[in-house]
């Protein structure tokens, strides 16, 4: 997948060892996810589509007017024939890294009964935004390294502004998510040897999603609902993860497709 500079530094997996072993976490360092994947679309994102869609030469014509409209490329981007060229796809993908993850989260969010388009996108920029630091792989000590790293934040939150402790519990949601939803093999290993379960990364997960879905700044980003919606059914988009990392996501670097830009 493309390596892309993010405005705020992404710190989860790998550059969590960072963090964690100075028991620190500032603000500026934890990034701020929007539901913004398809805001972000690229051109050759949209040429795919039409690629994919479009059959006659005319169709191609009043697929592009179509995608022009919001509401109907939203209808558009369900297809389950976009599902189907990405995974099928042998070679290199000229695609971007936020539509790949917005047609497969949306893909596994719809089949586990989860419809909400707004809250599919902020999944889907969650999985962009993770993935570019862990490059979707993790191993036994850095899922160590994890646990210790929600304890850090947690208690980076005694000494935290208002406004610090939104990003931080926004970020610990996250990143519960993410791990109990990529990586819930591993979690269930380590659970064996007394590592936390997959229980105590939903009960982390959910709680703080409650906590911030009330915050001025979730209200002022416009995702409160978003964070209300992940804080209800935590555990039904954790098992979408689930089946996305499952049969859809191959974790192996070298069988993977290749996107690019």
């Amino acid at each position: 997948m493309p390596h892309r500079q993010h405005a705020s530094v992404p710190i989860p997996a790998t550059l969590a060892i960072l963090l964690a072993r100075d028991a620190s976490v500032a603000h500026n360092e934890v990034p701020m996810i929007r539901a913004n994947c398809r805001a972000r679309f690229t051109a050759a994102d949209f040429d795919f589509i039409v690629r994919t869609l479009a059959r006659p030469q005319t169709d191609q014509v009043s697929l592009v007017d179509l995608l022009s409209d919001l509401e109907t490329r939203d209808s558009i981007l369900d297809h389950p024939r976009l599902v189907d060229a990405i995974l099928n796809h042998c070679g290199h993908l000229r695609i971007s890294s936020q539509f790949y993850f917005y047609v497969l989260a949306r893909h596994v969010l719809q089949q586990g009964g989860i419809g909400d388009r707004k809250l599919c996108d902020y999944v889907a920029s969650l999985l962009e935004t993770f993935s570019h630091a862990s490059r979707l792989q993790i191993s036994e000590e850095t899922h160590h390294l994890a646990e210790q790293y929600i304890s850090d934040m947690l208690i980076a939150l005694n000494r935290a502004t208002p406004e610090q402790a939104f990003l931080l519990r926004a970020h610990i949601g996250n990143y519960s998510l993410f791990i109990s939803g990529i990586f819930h093999e591993n979690t269930h290993r380590r659970s064996l040897r007394g590592g936390p379960d997959i229980e105590f990364y939903e009960q982390v997960g959910r709680t703080n999603y409650q906590l911030v879905s009330s915050h001025v700044v979730a209200r002022r980003c416009e995702l409160d609902d978003v964070f209300e919606g992940l804080a209800d059914r935590f555990r039904d988009v954790r098992l979408a993860l689930n089946q996305l990392s499952d049969q859809l996501l191959n974790l192996d670097e070298d069988a993977r497709p290749s996107i690019s830009l």
